[in-house]
């Protein structure tokens, strides 16, 4: 008989990566903007957390409308960020630390300020004319007013299209109207974006992150959205998040990194679990992975970010093990991540924020992550514990342009009712990407918590440092072995000890449909495994309050010592009591007449035994 297909190891499934936010790491010329340098300065630190890759948010030359996000040159660095000199300098360092470097490439659009734009628009006849996405209007059969070409929505807002008054005609942006989508039907734009990324990949960069990039092929015609709520615009999403040309461009791109032996994860929105599946099936030719955003949503409404829904622990239990089982039984493969530049803090989102049970939170949460199946995507700041902005800070804090966007809507459209006004600072507080944009904490320094250098008076970082970074630090996280830093690195650790375990192993997640608190799931050695045989099982409490959950048949070996023969259920006290739980006595077990076994868990606590 043939046997079972098996997942392919790669070097990439057995790392994990750093993400950094340049902006916010460190500044080391006291301008208020963290830079290249400042990161150079730390690699050490990074090094010593235990990190294989470093991935940088976009440093390439911008107007910054959106972050970096919007590139006007992409074989230059934007100049507060540092030099091509300065690049050159972080990617030695990193690969002299024996860490590989991903950089964040947009190619779905670019900014209105490239070169290639400002030739699109200058005639209807240039060259770049049809490097983007140009449309005349439609007119309105009752009003006779011009409307766009299609109801696309766009994601900051307002219509998806805007008018150009010198070539009169609209062209398309799925982000800001100073983000002009690319048209990659052109085949000019396919071999331009193929020579960016091999001029990257020669100059040392080890892959990319490929922001959007399941956008990049529309539906013929670009036909309207389906009309699912009031108004003119609607969202498109069914007509570009996965277009019909977009496997054949993302093997386009998967040819040249597999000449490189280079890494990919792809950013992809909306999409569907099978199209996923068909960009980073190990056969595919396509992305190594790719980052969905089913996690995310859990808590948002069904009209973004800031509509309001209610986190819930079995909600996300039934997510992960979709994701996980689905990927493993179909050879894909899993990137990992519950914190990034686009989602709010983990601590305060979805576990407590509060001093007292801040550190267990992060740690269970450092647990719930970790030891799935899949690439690890740690953001900065997520390992010292860093969370949201403080509730009573102002809106004007808030620097997003997707927020700022939304608040002058609130203000336009809820001029006069307070208490909708509150609901939405409210989910501002929650959910905003700004919170991940708060400078990096490194020390108890005044005035900027170490991101500056000593002696900045006289210019304020770019966003406010928050107030807490006096008692929440790096210094003080590395000089504390039970801080979640030191629980980060003995997660990482674990995975590479066990690697047939925790990354190529099999999962079963435990009381799938079962309401409850806890996320509780095994994973087992994979077939075949060469060095070691085993399994592990992990568990996280996500409820601020003590509770007793009933420890499931296939997690008794795990908890419970089976050798003592006859009478009440003992404590396996080796399992309860380890460096990966987060408190130092073991919980307690409680034996029911029924023969039901019971776990004491304390608020966030988190257990993981091997056996």
């Amino acid at each position: 008989m043939p046997s079972e297909p098996s997942i392919k190891r790669e070097w990439w499934k057995e790392a994990s990566v750093y993400q950094i936010y340049p902006a916010s790491f460190k500044d080391s010329n006291g301008d208020g903007v963290g830079d290249i340098p400042g990161i150079i300065s730390e690699l050490d630190y990074i090094d010593s957390l235990g990190v294989d890759i470093v991935w940088l948010s976009p440093v390439l030359q911008s107007p910054q409308v959106d972050m970096g996000y919007d590139i006007s040159d992409y074989h230059d660095i934007y100049p507060p960020y540092g030099t091509m000199a300065d690049h050159d300098a972080l990617i030695k360092g990193l690969h002299d630390r024996g860490l590989k470097y991903v950089m964040d490439l947009v190619v779905n659009h670019t900014s209105n300020q490239h070169p290639w734009f400002q030739q699109s628009r200058s005639l209807k006849t240039n060259r770049y004319r049809h490097w983007y996405i140009w449309r005349p209007g439609r007119y309105d059969a009752q009003t006779g007013q011009r409307v766009p070409p299609n109801n696309w929505e766009s994601f900051f807002g307002d219509s998806a299209w805007t008018w150009d008054e010198k070539t009169e005609e609209y062209y398309l942006h799925l982000w800001a109207a100073e983000q002009p989508d690319l048209n990659w039907e052109n085949p000019e734009v396919v071999e331009e974006v193929h020579n960016i990324i091999r001029f990257w990949l020669e100059r040392g960069v080890d892959g990319f992150r490929m922001d959007v990039i399941n956008y990049i092929s529309k539906a013929p015609g670009l036909p309207d959205a389906q009309v699912k709520k009031s108004g003119f615009l609607q969202k498109g999403a069914e007509h570009f998040a996965a277009g019909p040309r977009l496997h054949e461009f993302l093997q386009g791109i998967g040819k040249i990194l597999k000449d490189y032996n280079a890494f990919s994860v792809g950013e992809m929105p909306d999409a569907e679990i099978e199209d996923i599946l068909m960009a980073v099936g190990q056969n595919r030719g396509e992305l190594s992975m790719a980052f969905h955003f089913e996690i995310d949503a859990l808590d948002m409404g069904t009209n973004g970010r800031f509509e309001p829904a209610v986190f819930s622990p079995t909600a996300l239990k039934k997510i992960v093990n979709k994701w996980q089982t689905f990927m493993l039984e179909n050879m894909g493969w899993n990137a990992l991540f519950m914190e990034n530049h686009d989602c709010s803090r983990t601590v305060s989102r979805y576990a407590s924020d509060t001093p007292s049970l801040r550190t267990a939170s992060a740690r269970m949460l450092a647990n719930h992550l970790g030891f799935q199946s899949g690439t690890i995507f740690l953001y900065q700041g997520q390992e010292i514990a860093m969370v949201n902005m403080p509730r009573e800070w102002p809106v004007d804090e808030y620097k997003d342009i997707e927020l700022v966007n939304h608040w002058q809507m609130v203000l336009r459209d809820y001029q006069d009712d307070p208490e909708r006004q509150k609901m939405y600072r409210e989910r501002y507080w929650l959910v905003a990407r700004d919170h991940a944009r708060t400078p990096m904490q490194w020390s108890a320094k005044t005035p900027y918590a170490g991101f500056m250098p000593e002696g900045t008076h006289n210019v304020a970082p770019w966003m406010s440092i928050h107030p807490d970074y006096r008692s929440w630090n790096v210094e003080r996280a590395v000089a504390d072995p039970r801080s979640s830093f030191h629980h980060w690195r003995r997660v990482l650790s674990a995975r590479k000890q066990y690697p047939e375990i925790f990354v190529y192993g099999g999962f079963e997640m435990l009381n799938l449909h079962i309401e409850e608190d806890v996320i509780a799931y095994i994973r087992s050695s994979a077939v075949g495994a060469r060095c070691e045989s085993g399994q592990a099982l992990v568990v996280a409490s996500f409820s601020a309050k003590e509770i007793w959950w009933t420890i499931p048949q296939k997690a008794r070996p795990f908890l419970l010592d089976l050798t003592c023969g006859p009478g009440p259920a003992r404590p396996n006290l080796n399992a309860l009591v380890t460096e990966l739980g987060n408190y130092e006595s073991p919980p307690q077990l409680r034996n029911e007449n029924c023969g039901r076994v019971m776990l004491s868990l304390r608020p966030y606590e988190t257990v993981v035994a091997l056996i």
